[in-house]
């Protein structure tokens, strides 16, 4: 008797998570509870029911976000090839500064909304870190980059705003190969014009 129920309120959370990650990556963080609940097809007690707050919601969004970015790190990390893992992930970030500009802030830590998975975001730095000193301890990375020199790469890459979107794309995609480039070690540089575009995924 109670199985479908519990079923159907499952798919309504799942659905619901879904549809607000999409929404808060297009609009923002800002995104009104009713207009998530318009564009989920549901009604506005029915995400109350399952998210009490506002702010639960945007948790349980932001917690999907961390996990899957914890699994590309670890795999990552797993990688025999320490260069072709960094720089994908480099490319995985950016992409993600496109396409889930409005989870970015919180994502990154310049929104209240982060302040929930701080501890996450800052084991997910220090993977990061293991990330790069894999990579330069096989000779991948040119011995003056330095870890912070990586990461004010990527802060550049997530603070750049260049108009339309299109354009920011643009932008975006040629500081990140510019960033990579600049970290290559001579035998790895050489090759990087032809892989770079080929690394794009979700970050």
């Amino acid at each position: 008797m109670t199985r479908k129920p519990r079923t159907d309120a499952e798919h309504n959370r799942r659905h619901l998570v879904a549809v607000a990650r999409a929404a808060f990556a297009a609009d923002g963080l800002d995104l009104p509870v009713h207009e998530i609940a318009r564009r989920a097809g549901l009604g506005v007690a029915t995400v109350y029911r399952h998210f009490p707050s506002r702010q639960d919601l945007v948790t349980a969004v932001l917690a999907e976000q961390v996990t899957a970015c914890r699994a590309r790190m670890r795999a990552a990390l797993e990688d025999p090839d320490p260069w072709r893992a960094l720089r994908a992930t480099i490319h995985r970030f950016a992409d993600g500064q496109v396409r889930h500009r409005g989870l970015n802030q919180a994502l990154l830590g310049s929104h209240p909304a982060g302040a929930a998975i701080a501890g996450q975001r800052r084991a997910q730095v220090r993977r990061l870190e293991r990330l790069i000193e894999r990579a330069r301890s096989a000779g991948h990375v040119r011995p003056e980059v330095s870890i912070e020199d990586v990461r004010i790469g990527l802060a550049a890459i997530a603070s750049l705003r260049a108009g339309s979107p299109e354009r920011t794309e643009a932008a975006v995609r040629r500081l990140t190969d510019l960033l990579v480039a600049g970290m290559a070690a001579p035998a790895r540089a050489a090759d990087q014009s032809l892989t770079s575009s080929a690394t794009h995924s979700t970050w």
